[in-house]
């Protein structure tokens, strides 16, 4: 059986004693197309503890998807430190990488990726199911997941069956599958009307607390970035923080 989806709140640290994520110093750079370095990240600092939602604002092309990628293990720091869940992942193999990945982060996108030959369920079960978990232990897990997101009566259906919001809200359902200790965000309500990102922003928001998440949200929403507990501006490769007057989000 699968471990409970709750903890319970006596349980989520506060973020200064619980960090699931802690960056020091990261740098990132790429060879541009004349050969010459640049910088996307420049030193940043940055940590986010347990029942804790960060939202990270900034225009667009200032490295705001280069920082989620670093800071999921997606890509590698150029230099720095990357630590999730206390282990520290600049100096590990690509193996140990992967696994360190699928084990403690969830990622949802803007663009849901589902499978579309595969039921709502069965794109739950799939990072279940890659990780050697058994068929029924898969499916239990996937099933209370997608009860949890409010969509138990939609696990047969296909995503062409469902709606834009359904489809995302599975996505968020196969992110936890894994049962992360943190989820990262990419514009996840981008290609939402505002009454169904509404809804996504409030599960999100509310599985962060329920379930004692750390997350981190990429977005120009300034709804969603209100429901962050900090909103830090990236410019010019560091993280700052911002206010609502200043026209950032």
């Amino acid at each position: 059986m699968t471990e409970p989806l709750a903890l319970p709140r006596s349980q989520v640290g506060e973020p200064s004693v619980s960090r699931l994520l802690d960056a020091r110093q990261v740098v990132k750079t790429f060879r541009g197309g004349d050969g010459n370095d640049v910088r996307v990240l420049g030193g940043v600092d940055f940590s986010v503890g347990a029942g804790e939602m960060v939202a990270v604002v900034g225009t667009s092309g200032s490295g705001k998807s280069t920082l989620l990628h670093v800071l999921g293990a997606l890509e590698r720091p150029s230099s720095g430190s990357v630590c999730i869940a206390g282990q520290d992942v600049a100096g590990v193999d690509d193996e140990s990488l992967s696994v360190i990945r699928n084990r403690h982060v969830g990622f949802v996108f803007q663009f849901h990726h589902l499978l579309k030959e595969f039921s709502a369920a069965e794109n739950v079960m799939i990072p279940l199911r890659i990780a050697g978990h058994a068929p029924r232990e898969s499916r239990e897990r996937a099933m209370a997941l997608l009860e949890r997101v409010g969509l138990s009566h939609r696990a047969t259906h296909r995503p062409s069956e469902m709606s834009g919001g359904e489809q995302q809200r599975t996505a968020v359902a196969r992110a936890l599958a894994m049962q992360p200790s943190l989820v990262l965000a990419d514009e996840p309500s981008g290609n939402l009307d505002h009454h169904t990102a509404e809804a996504l922003h409030d599960l999100l928001a509310g599985l962060v607390q329920d379930l004692g998440l750390g997350a981190v949200v990429v977005t120009h929403n300034r709804s969603l970035a209100a429901r962050a507990g900090r909103v830090l501006m990236l410019a010019d490769g560091q993280l700052t923080d911002t206010s609502w007057n200043d026209g950032a989000v």
